[in-house]
């Protein structure tokens, strides 16, 4: 995967974010930060979790000074494949959020083509809403989040109602979207 040029990684994303995340509403507010192209893609080329690390610190600083960017995808095309692996690297990034600070300012939300919830099977249907292309950590702004969720009736169910959702079209859907992913350019 990671011979694929950035674009093509990129691509692959965009087009899983349209199809599922938006195409399905699981987040009722990425339809705006793609449309208004506030999304910041980062294709990692790191296969280990420190430097991972140190490109989430640079992502956070890109952040801080540059508020026309919403939210920040860094997309992981090789080296965490293994779902337990990847979850490492997601504990050491909420660790790294909460020793720099930056606990209640930004959160990191996750991805990873064999998402797996805790509680689930893993041929659970339930896994798609969160099973993408790439693995990826998906930095959001907690003020933006606070300032969209205050306009939203019942945010706590979104994670259930995705959830039901994606067992009632059932996994060839999900799988036909990942798959039709690989060939956008």
């Amino acid at each position: 995967m990671a011979d694929l040029p950035k674009d093509n990684i990129i691509a692959s994303v965009r087009y899983w974010l349209s199809q599922t995340v938006i195409g399905y509403n699981f987040c009722p507010f990425a339809r705006r930060e793609f449309v208004k192209n506030t999304i910041e893609y980062t294709v990692s080329l790191s296969n280990s979790i420190e430097p991972v690390l140190y490109e989430l610190v640079d992502e956070l600083k890109k952040l801080d000074e540059k508020s026309t960017i919403e939210t920040s995808l860094i997309i992981l095309p090789q080296g965490f494949e293994s779902f337990d692996d990847y979850l490492d690297l997601v504990d050491y990034s909420n660790q790294l959020l909460e020793r720099l600070e930056y606990s209640g300012i930004y959160q990191i939300a996750t991805f990873h083509p064999d998402y797996c919830f805790d509680g689930l099977e893993q041929d659970d249907q339930g896994n798609y809403t969160n099973r993408s292309p790439y693995p990826m950590l998906h930095i959001l702004r907690e003020s933006s989040l606070d300032r969209a969720l205050e306009n939203y009736d019942d945010p706590e169910s979104i994670p259930d109602n995705n959830v039901k959702l994606a067992r009632e079209k059932g996994v060839t859907e999900f799988k036909d979207i990942l798959k039709r992913s690989f060939r956008e350019k």
